[in-house]
C-alpha cells in the first residue's frame, strides 16, 4: 500500500539490523527513527477522519512491522476524539498481542488518553494486572499513568488513584523486570504531585518486600529440616528397631524441591530494561 511504502522509505537498513537484535522477536524492522515516525502520524492525524485514520492504524498493526505498529498506535494517540470507540476496540483487539516494551508502551500511551476521556472503561482492562502476559502487567500501569499526574484530582480521580495504587502494591513484586520498572515509575510520578501519598505507598512496599522475604526463608528453613526433626516427639530410636518388625527405621529421604521459575516471562532485552 501507498502509505506503508512512504513508512518503508524512510528505513535504515543498519538501523534496523541493531533494533531487530534487541527486539529478538523475528518481526520485520525497518529502522525508522521515532521522530520520523511521529512526523507521518502526525500528518496522517491530521489529513484523515477518525474511521480512516482508525481503518489505516489496523492495516499498518495487522502488517506485523515493527515501525509499522508503532505508527498504528501514534495515529490513535489524541486527547479529543469523537466518537473514539473504534479506537478503544482496535487498542483492546490489539493488546493481547504485545510481546515487547517499545510497542507494548507505545500502544499504551494511546490507551491512556481514550482511557482519560472515559474512566468507566477501566473495567475493560482491569483483569490485566493478574495476566500471564507480562506486557499486559505492565501496560495496565502505563495506560493509567495519567492518575499519577494529576495536580488537581477529582473525587472520581482520587479513587481510580487508589484503585492503580493497590495493583502497583503487587505488581511492585512481580518476577518480571519490566513490570517492577513499570510500577516503581508509576510511583515516581506520582511521588512529584502527592509526595506524602508516594511516600505512604513505598512504606507499603517496603513492608511487603519484607514479608515474602521472611516468608521465603522460612520455607527454606522448613525445607531443611530432616523428618526426624519434624517429628521427634514421637521418632522411635533407631537402636531400638521397628516395634513390628523389630528391623531398623530408616527415613524417606525429602522430596526434591522444585525451583521457582517463571516460564512466562521473556528475557528482557537492553532496550525493555531502560
Amino acid at each position: 500500500m501507498q502509505d506503508l511504502d512512504r513508512l518503508r522509505a524512510l528505513g535504515d537498513p543498519d538501523r534496523a539490523a541493531r533494533a531487530s537484535a534487541r527486539h529478538k522477536r523475528g518481526r520485520e524492522t525497518l529502522g525508522v527513527p521515532p521522530a520520523q515516525i511521529e512526523a507521518l502520524a502526525a500528518e496522517w492525524r491530521a489529513a484523515l477522519d477518525i474511521e480512516a485514520r482508525v481503518s489505516l492504524a489496523r492495516t499498518f498493526w495487522d502488517s506485523d512491522i515493527h515501525e509499522a505498529r508503532l505508527t498504528a498506535a501514534r495515529l490513535l494517540v489524541q486527547a479529543r476524539m469523537r466518537p473514539d470507540d473504534g479506537a478503544w476496540d482496535a487498542i483492546l483487539d490489539w493488546a493481547p498481542q504485545i510481546d515487547g516494551q517499545e510497542i507494548g508502551d507505545g500502544l499504551m500511551s494511546a490507551a491512556a488518553r481514550r482511557l482519560v476521556a472515559d474512566p468507566s472503561r477501566l473495567d475493560r482492562i482491569a483483569p490485566w494486572a493478574g495476566s500471564r502476559n507480562p506486557w499486559l502487567r505492565r501496560g495496565l500501569l502505563v495506560a493509567t499513568g495519567p492518575w499519577a499526574k494529576m495536580n488537581n484530582p477529582k473525587p472520581q480521580d482520587l479513587e481510580i488513584r487508589e484503585t492503580v495504587l493497590a495493583w502497583a502494591l503487587t505488581l511492585s513484586t512481580d518476577r518480571n523486570g519490566a513490570v517492577r520498572q513499570a510500577a516503581q515509575a508509576w510511583i515516581r510520578d506520582l511521588a512529584k504531585h502527592d509526595p506524602d501519598r508516594a511516600a505512604l505507598w513505598q512504606q507499603a512496599h517496603e513492608d511487603r518486600v519484607a514479608a515474602q522475604a521472611e516468608a521465603r526463608a522460612a520455607a527454606e528453613d522448613e525445607a531443611e529440616m530432616e523428618p526426624e526433626d519434624l517429628d521427634d516427639a514421637d521418632a522411635t530410636p533407631a537402636s531400638e528397631g521397628h516395634p513390628d518388625t523389630g528391623s531398623e527405621a530408616t527415613a524417606s529421604p525429602d522430596p526434591d524441591t522444585a525451583p521457582d521459575t517463571d516460564p512466562e516471562a521473556p528475557d528482557l532485552t537492553p532496550d525493555q530494561e531502560r
